[in-house]
C-alpha cells in the first residue's frame, strides 16, 4: 500500500482546516499516523476504507473540521472524551490539531484500544487510552466535550455519552444526519454529513 507524501496530505486536509493556523507538525504527524493505521489495517479490522487519500479526508480531515469547530469554543485544558474511538477518530486527530487539551479515547475492543495505544506512543502524545466501556468509568468523571463517531447505535451511545458532558459543555457527533434542535455544520468534502455542536445546560 503506497503512503501519501506529505505535500499530498496537507493539499488533502486543507480544505477541512480553512484559515485555522493549525501546529507546525501536523502533517508529519499526521502521515506518521496514516503509516500505522494502514499498517495495522492489514491485520485488524480499524476501518473499511482501505484508500489512503480517502482515509485522509473522510477520517482525518473531518476530525480536523470538528477540531477547528471546537477550537474557538475551548479553553485550554479543556477534557475531551472520544466515545467508542475505534480507529482514534476524531480524538486522534483533534488532539494532533489542538494539543493543548486533555484527550481520553474510550474503546472496549481489546485490538483497537491496542492500536490506540501504539498510536498515541509513536506520536508523542499525552493522550488517555481507556480500554473499556465508557460506562464503565467513575460516575463522577466527566468532561467539557464528548465526541461521537460511526458508533453502532447513535441514539443508545448519545444516551450513554449525555452524562459524561460537564455543565455547559459540549455533545459533539460526526454523523450522516443532521440532528434536529442543534447546531449542526455541513462537513467539507464531497461525502455527506454533518458536524453537530449541542451545547448542553
Amino acid at each position: 500500500m503506497p503512503t501519501l507524501t506529505d505535500a499530498r496530505i496537507a493539499e488533502l486536509v486543507a480544505p477541512y482546516l480553512g484559515s485555522y493556523a493549525a501546529p507546525a507538525n501536523l502533517t508529519a504527524q499526521l502521515s506518521a499516523y496514516l503509516d500505522l493505521l494502514l499498517k495495522w489495517n492489514a491485520r485488524t479490522n480499524l476501518t473499511a476504507i482501505r484508500d489512503p487519500e480517502q482515509i485522509v479526508q473522510r477520517h482525518f480531515g473531518e476530525g480536523l473540521f470538528a477540531g477547528t469547530q471546537l477550537a474557538t469554543r475551548l479553553a485550554p485544558q479543556a477534557r475531551l472524551l472520544d466515545f467508542g474511538s475505534g480507529a482514534g477518530l476524531p480524538g486522534l486527530p483533534i488532539q494532533l490539531l489542538l494539543p493543548e487539551i486533555r484527550v481520553t479515547l474510550a474503546e472496549s475492543q481489546g485490538k483497537k484500544a491496542s492500536f490506540l495505544r501504539e498510536s498515541v506512543r509513536t506520536l508523542g502524545l499525552n493522550t488517555e487510552v481507556w480500554g473499556d466501556r465508557v460506562e464503565s468509568m467513575s460516575a463522577d468523571k466527566t468532561f467539557t466535550v464528548v465526541t461521537l463517531r460511526a458508533v453502532d447505535n447513535m441514539q443508545l451511545a448519545l444516551a450513554a455519552a449525555r452524562p459524561r458532558v460537564a455543565t455547559g459543555g459540549w455533545l459533539v457527533t460526526l454523523s450522516t444526519e443532521a440532528v434536529s434542535e442543534a447546531d449542526n455544520i455541513p462537513l467539507p468534502g464531497s461525502a455527506p454529513g454533518f458536524l453537530t455542536l449541542q451545547q448542553l445546560p
